[in-house]
């Protein structure tokens, strides 16, 4: 593999993966369904029938394989790939460890919280005030994405898609600045979930479950964060902002909403987006191409930014703005039924 350039080897790294993702999650669902790891229906849930949920482990070994393999054949890993894959590999098992048996929320946060200091450390992060709040703050912004794209897992295919769209874009963000390794990293990323959607895309046979959506949301933001670590004020926040906005406007929409109607927040339910874009007439699979389709559209917006080919100040404000008026469209379609669960 030596000689290769950095395309080559993103490309061999996301096809490598893309094929592991798929040969393997048929005999992850197999054995899903013989141990009993199925997500059981629910008035809270779209599905209506059990379906196992150990997807997320073909994903995350496909892309933990084929990443690794790729950059050390290729001699083009360092120090922060290995930092990266490590601490999102042990996200990986704690995610395994949830849909095995429930973890409280305490131990999830204090296990993401370690792995994402250790991320931030050791491979930078973005400067807004100069101190040690920097740290904080970038290790807050990994704790809240990694958590978002955990909430956004609500439908058929759409956490896959979102996913692949996005680690698409960080792979030529990466490849743009010469992390050759970072870009192998989300080919590969994007490859196995690519790979995973032969079986995700509605109807879904089999889900992510807390292992895949803990995984690809930390190796997500960790791998922002770190595109980030040279920048300098609002402008590193103001890509991650655009990069995640899918999953941000989301996790926000369903917070708000459960607070007005007096509803726990951290409660399952049939409240998202995706299920608001559902109750508005589209299809599953339109509603996964609909999301899939703007987060195509933050990413591609977020990277131009990065390069400087668009103005960051007018770019910030004209999709914030318009997100925010999609977003307050959305927080009136109703999907609370009155009296009952109302999670309907």
């Amino acid at each position: 593999m030596f000689g290769l350039s950095p395309w080559l080897v993103s490309a061999f790294a996301g096809l490598g993966a893309l094929f592991i993702a798929a040969l393997l999650t048929e005999p992850l669902r197999r054995l899903a369904l013989r141990g009993g790891y199925t997500d059981q229906p629910s008035a809270r849930k779209a599905h209506e029938r059990p379906t196992p949920y150990l997807g997320g482990m073909a994903v995350a070994f496909a892309t933990l394989a084929s990443a690794s393999v790729l950059t050390l054949a290729a001699k083009k890993t360092d120090a922060t790939v290995g930092v990266m894959l490590t601490s999102a590999a042990l996200i990986a098992v704690l995610g395994l460890a949830d849909d095995v048996r429930p973890l409280s929320i305490r131990c999830r946060l204090c296990v993401e919280a370690a792995a994402a200091l250790v991320v931030v450390l050791w491979c930078g992060h973005p400067s807004l005030f100069g101190t040690w709040l920097d740290v904080v703050l970038a290790v807050a912004w990994i704790l809240f994405t990694t958590n978002a794209f955990n909430l956004l897992d609500n439908m058929d295919g759409v956490v896959s898609t979102v996913t692949a769209v996005t680690a698409g874009f960080l792979c030529c963000a990466a490849l743009s600045v010469g992390l050759v390794g970072t870009a192998a990293v989300m080919a590969a990323l994007a490859g196995a979930c690519a790979g995973f959607l032969f079986h995700n895309w509605h109807p879904a046979r089999i889900f992510l479950g807390d292992a895949g959506s803990l995984f690809v949301g930390f190796l997500v933001s960790s791998v922002t964060v770190t595109l980030h670590r040279d920048n300098i004020g609002l402008s590193g926040y103001t890509s991650l902002l655009l990069i995640t906005l899918v999953v941000t406007a989301d996790t926000v929409l369903v917070m708000v909403a459960r607070r007005r109607q007096g509803r726990p927040v951290l409660q399952g339910g049939r409240d998202h987006i995706a299920h608001r874009l559902q109750r508005l007439g589209l299809t599953v699979r339109q509603v996964t191409v609909a999301i899939g389709s703007f987060a195509a559209m933050t990413c591609l917006t977020a990277v131009l930014v990065m390069l400087k080919v668009f103005p960051q100040d007018t770019v910030l404000v004209t999709v914030v703005t318009v997100t925010a008026v999609a977003w307050v469209l959305l927080l009136r379609v109703p999907v609370y039924s009155v009296g009952g669960d109302g999670q309907s």
